[in-house]
């Protein structure tokens, strides 16, 4: 089943707006999965020569032993982090990802995302307690996407919730299933993509992003998608300056669009965004299947 919600504002303005819209949006999804839930915040950039780590633990996680490990690793001091209830997020010096790759086997737990503007936030149990206790309410940024799980075919585990992010302020969400993922992840390993989970949505974020480094535009990496993935899909991408959704050919999955001068949003349902700010006036349709909506700050390529 699962529950998809994004929001992304097309000039990038006022950015006290996003939690307070994009909390309640994701909130309305957890009917879709109530298992865990999971979204990346698009927000300040970090400051020039650095990028920010999001890393999951535990309510018990020992942030200054991690920092003073952090800081010993890089030879270089690191602050202590921001923690919003079990993450962490630290500024650290970019190209240092090899050496930050060993701290998940230094200490207990999980590097979420990195980033110049992206912080990926998940985590199994309820979603509406959980967003209250990540306060995504109160976050500030230009876009976010979010999903809500259910999960029919993996354990119920914080590593299975999504986004999925395989790249530097790249994720993915995603509402279906695909039936070759094994043979493309052999595929994208030998292409040096390291994955984390057994999630076949986790290889989808694994197959764009390896086409992204290859240099296509996301649009062309989208529909490579459709062409080497099979199965049914709703995704819902974020990228540091756009925002993108694509259903495969056949459509079974619920998707559901709204467009107006400020911003697009898109959601499983459309309970999800009909607070909105404008909604009713806006644009409203449902992606039409197999073709690719995609926006950057001041520039969208989405089809009439």
């Amino acid at each position: 089943m699962c529950g998809i919600a994004g929001l992304f504002f097309k000039n990038g303005s006022r950015p006290e707006r996003l939690g307070p819209l994009f909390s309640p949006m994701l909130c309305r999804m957890e009917s879709r999965g109530a298992d865990s839930v999971g979204f990346a915040i698009y927000g300040d950039e970090a400051p020039a020569g650095s990028h920010w780590l999001t890393l999951g633990g535990t309510t018990q996680t020992d942030w200054p032993a991690i920092t003073g490990w952090l800081s010993a690793m890089l030879a270089s001091p690191i602050e202590e982090p921001r923690v919003l209830h079990t993450h962490a997020i630290y500024e650290v010096p970019l190209g240092t990802e090899s050496a930050v790759a060993g701290i998940e086997s230094a200490f207990p737990v999980v590097i979420m995302s990195s980033g110049r503007k992206m912080q990926i936030f998940k985590e199994a149990g309820s979603p509406t307690e959980l967003l209250d206790l990540f306060g995504l309410a109160s976050v500030r940024g230009t876009h976010a996407i979010g999903h809500t799980r259910m999960a029919t075919e993996s354990a119920v585990v914080t590593a299975g919730a999504h986004p999925f992010s395989t790249g530097e302020d790249f994720c993915l969400v995603h509402n279906g299933s695909l039936s070759n993922h094994h043979w493309v992840r052999r595929k994208l390993e030998r292409q040096g993509i390291h994955f984390r989970t057994e999630n076949d949505s986790e290889v989808a974020a694994g197959y764009l992003s390896w086409r992204l480094r290859e240099g296509d535009s996301l649009e062309a990496a989208l529909e490579s998608a459709l062409r080497d993935l099979d199965g049914f899909f709703t995704f819902c991408i974020g990228t540091a300056n756009g925002f993108a959704v694509l259903r495969d050919p056949i459509a079974c999955k619920p998707a559901v669009l709204v467009e107006t001068d400020d911003y697009v949003a898109m959601a499983s349902e459309y309970r999800s965004l009909a607070d909105l700010p404008g909604a009713a006036d806006g644009r409203i349709w449902e992606p039409e299947p197999g073709i690719v909506y995609a926006w950057e700050f001041q520039h969208a390529t989405t089809p009439a």
